[in-house]
């Protein structure tokens, strides 16, 4: 059994889904995963359901009907963990962005170091980003100065999708509440945690962008990180935490 568990959300990434599976089970320390698909119709929801043969009580799989957005898909897993054992639980992407090796660093910084909540960051040392146009690092880079001067959160990379969560974090958040989809979920979760006193860390990471695969990213995403943001602090104002 472990305490960790690391939850990997799914869409049409079957040129993935293999290989970061067996790099996460490849790591020194031991962690469980719980791939969350949507319906993916490349197959992915299949190979996972193969690889659970060799991977007995470590792999596991969250079926969804249907693509309804990243934020739903993390809750659904935070609510599968929470039924569970483990005291530590983790975001991250299917497409090797976030380094499986840098698993161990976020673990020890909330198992070892104190942390509620550990973050892989691109941007607490400088920009740690490979393979992107400048156009994207721009963009990524101001829209998590522009969600900190809004919310005041003293978090450099408000976006980042890299994160481990004690459980008592999660517990705290009420999760079923969280209404965004994209970016801007990532941001009302750390927004959550921040506002409740948990203590947020962030680990240096370098992020690498998709080799494999297509990305997510799409206008609405962006907009909904954007203006979301505004309506995050201000309901803010008028709620106990």
């Amino acid at each position: 059994m472990s305490d960790a568990i690391v939850i990997i959300p799914t869409y049409n990434e079957i040129e993935n889904i293999e290989l970061i599976i067996r790099a996460v089970f490849g790591q020194p320390q031991k962690f469980h995963i719980l791939i969350v698909d949507d319906n993916s119709p490349d197959g992915t929801g299949d190979t996972v359901r193969e690889l659970q043969q060799e991977y007995k009580d470590q792999l596991f799989l969250l079926s969804r009907i249907k693509k309804s957005g990243l934020g739903r898909a993390y809750i659904a897993g935070f609510e599968w963990c929470l039924e569970k054992d483990y005291d530590y639980i983790f975001e991250m992407d299917a497409d090797f962005s976030h380094n499986p090796k840098d698993l161990i660093k976020l673990y020890k910084a909330c198992k070892e170091n104190g942390a509620d909540m550990a973050i892989g960051s691109r941007y607490v040392k400088g920009v740690n980003v490979v393979n992107w146009p400048m156009s994207r690092i721009i963009l990524s880079y101001g829209a998590s100065k522009y969600v900190r001067l809004i919310t005041r959160m003293k978090i450099h990379d408000t976006t980042a999708g890299f994160v481990c969560y004690k459980r008592k974090v999660l517990e705290a958040i009420d999760i079923k509440s969280i209404k965004f989809l994209g970016y801007a979920f990532q941001i009302e979760m750390k927004f959550n945690a921040y506002k409740r006193n948990f203590k947020i860390v962030e680990v240096p990471v370098v992020f690498t962008d998709r080799t494999r695969g297509k990305s997510k990213m799409s206008g609405g995403i962006i907009s909904e990180a954007i203006f979301g943001v505004i309506s995050l602090k201000l309901n803010s104002l008028f709620k106990k935490y």
